[in-house]
């Protein structure tokens, strides 16, 4: 904990301008998206994952990928198994979820907003060699955060 008065270090200084940006393109492009799309962000979340995994992916990875706790994904995705957006299979090495087709299309229908929304509010503001850059960063700690 610093002392009040005491200067922000660089690294500090960094981390919060990340987290700032970060805050307000997360609510403004989630925001959007769910309101068109009649999902909350966790369930776009768990969708999004889920599609991205090929339709299928034990619950487990989906909570260690998303960095939840186990009990909080349990809960989300029997509301979503109501919706029909998911199916969930007993496995004898866990629990598999599958992409149900209701969640399937809903996905592919907020695709669009989603991707006109994080164009606009990314990838115009800062152009092609800025955007190559994060891009880049971003895969660079992504991977950092994989290995450790």
């Amino acid at each position: 904990m610093s002392t009040p008065g005491a200067p922000v270090g660089d690294a500090t200084q960094l981390w919060l301008l990340w987290k700032r940006v970060h805050e307000t393109l997360r609510t403004a492009i989630v925001s959007e998206v769910t309101l068109s799309s009649d999902l909350s962000e966790p369930e776009l979340s768990v969708l999004t994952w889920l599609y991205e995994s090929g339709g299928r992916c034990r619950q487990s990875e989906i909570a260690h990928g998303l960095r939840w706790d186990r009990t909080r994904l349990s809960h989300l995705l029997t509301r979503m198994q109501k919706r029909g957006y998911i199916e969930r299979l007993t496995r004898t090495d866990g629990v598999e979820v599958v992409l149900a087709d209701a969640g399937h299309a809903v996905v592919e229908a907020a695709a669009p907003e989603l991707e006109r929304i994080a164009q606009s509010a990314i990838v115009d503001r800062l152009g092609e060699h800025d955007t190559h850059a994060l891009r880049s960063i971003l895969h660079t700690l992504a991977e950092a955060d994989r290995r450790s």
